[in-house]
């Protein structure tokens, strides 16, 4: 186990105008498991390739368990990957692609027998260590790419899209699997995902990544609760939170067929401020009643999504699409007109300009790493 620091890592390729990351700052808690996340080209792969040491940094510093591991050899770092792809010899049994980086490093027969065996064990493949790749499943040779990781018995795990090839019963079944094997070993790991539910449910704590920039690093709930800005706010979350550009007055925000209510602390927030973007979580949108002092936001029904536990609906409200969470036996159908309120306390607030958050939820509750 080790902590790894990255101290304003940055990657500058070669002809390239702009970084493709910048700035990255994070050092770990022994034994943490960090997720990175964010869409296609952010530059997390990028960075988890830095700190395996196949792309050289070309800012900052890398340390891992204290060592500066600037141009040290990726098999010197010790650290071990588990790639998109298995990468598993065809020819070999499951056996021996666990063992090969030990026969490389010259380790001795019993030592080797021993540590394949445990991880085996710890995977539930021992009635698998004799059969080919070709006889496995996905899952299957997922968990022996996982085992081929765990003998090596690493400072550091570093998991790039791991669970993208598998269907998606698989995905949830194995990131399960993942999570528990964290809690086993208790290595410090870093997986890199595009996948904000993946992301939720695995990480101690989320690095969200937007153009090479490093957005937010924190726990689950607080990216949830207290995102930073409107990316944040917007990528993470299923469905996604809604946007509102509003005008402000007269202790309300308003625009084009809606009316929120703000109450004092969000009135504090957005002073002296004319106008500002309002997020809505899909959640906390309920179908009004009569009752004026409410926020209103009043629109057609385009979809209607049954769920079964609960029913998710879209209205066209003014010129913005919405999508609320109503509960399953409140009926309504595509093309009637309905209104829609939040309560003022889960309103989040962001500036217009810089799209910077003003104010989240406050849930009263103060955040813990998992496990």
């Amino acid at each position: 186990m080790a902590v790894v620091e990255l101290k304003n890592v940055g990657k500058q390729y070669p002809g390239a105008d702009e970084l493709a990351v910048e700035d990255f700052n994070l050092v770990t808690e022994d034994g943490e498991f960090v997720v990175l996340v964010g869409p296609s080209g952010c530059g997390k792969t990028t960075t988890m390739r830095m700190i395996a040491g196949l792309e050289e940094h070309t800012q900052g510093a890398i340390k891992i368990g204290g060592r500066d591991v600037t141009g040290v050899a990726p098999k010197d770092r010790d650290i071990a990957m588990v790639f998109q792809s298995y990468a598993l010899y065809p020819h070999m049994s499951v056996r021996d692609n666990m063992a090969f980086s030990l026969k490389l490093k010259k380790y001795g027969k019993a030592d080797i027998k021993k540590r394949v065996e445990d991880a085996a064990e710890v995977l539930g493949i021992t009635n698998l260590l004799d059969r080919k790749p070709r006889a496995l499943s996905g899952g299957q040779r997922q968990r022996v790419a996982l085992g081929r990781a765990i003998v090596r018995q690493p400072q550091v795990f570093l998991m790039d899209e791991p669970l993208s090839n598998l269907d998606a019963k698989l995905r949830v079944d194995m990131r399960a699997e993942i999570v528990k094997l964290h809690r086993k070993l208790g290595v410090t790991t870093f997986y890199v995902t595009h996948d904000q539910t993946e992301a939720m449910t695995m990480g101690q704590r989320i690095a969200v990544m937007k153009d090479g920039i490093v957005q937010q690093i924190d726990t689950p709930n607080n990216l949830y609760q207290q995102p930073s800005n409107t990316f944040v706010a917007g990528f993470i979350g299923t469905p996604a939170m809604n946007f509102l550009q509003a005008e402000v007055g007269n202790d309300q925000a308003t625009g084009n067929g809606f009316r929120l209510v703000l109450d004092e602390e969000r009135r504090r927030a957005a002073a002296e401020r004319s106008h500002l973007r309002v997020g809505i979580r899909p959640e906390h949108l309920h179908l009004a009643d009569n009752d004026s002092s409410q926020s209103d936001l009043t629109g057609t029904v385009e979809v209607v999504e049954p769920l079964g536990s609960l029913t998710m609906i879209q209205v066209k409200v003014g010129e913005t699409t919405l999508t609320a969470q109503i509960e399953p036996h409140q009926t309504v159908a595509m093309g009637d007109t309905v209104s829609l309120t939040c309560a003022p306390d889960k309103l989040y607030l962001f500036d217009d300009e810089t799209e910077a958050a003003l104010i989240g939820i406050d849930t009263g509750v103060a955040d813990a790493h998992k496990y």
